[in-house]
């Protein structure tokens, strides 16, 4: 997951692989933050406020909701070239 690749310099095939990655890695992402809601709602449910039980689930939805929007941010601009590689 190298943020600063150069997606000028790959080819069609390279960016449909690597969009096709970056939306797999979307799709888990999006999958991790609704687990974490989940344990953070079933943990409120049963035992109430407790610390653990409300902390850790959102330190960890944050995490994964910022890795979300870099994976956004890098599948706008793998798209983005594969839109001017399939015009030109």
């Amino acid at each position: 997951m190298e943020a600063n690749k150069d997606y000028t310099r790959m080819s069609l095939e390279e960016l449909v692989a690597e969009e096709k990655k970056a939306r797999k890695e979307q799709t888990l992402t999006a999958v991790m933050m609704g687990f974490m809601l989940g344990v953070l709602a079933f943990g409120v449910a049963t035992q109430g406020f407790r610390l653990v039980m409300v902390v850790f689930p959102i330190a960890l939805f944050y995490v994964f909701f910022r890795s979300g929007k870099k994976t956004g941010e890098r599948l706008a601009a793998i798209r983005a070239e594969l839109g001017k590689k399939r015009a030109g």
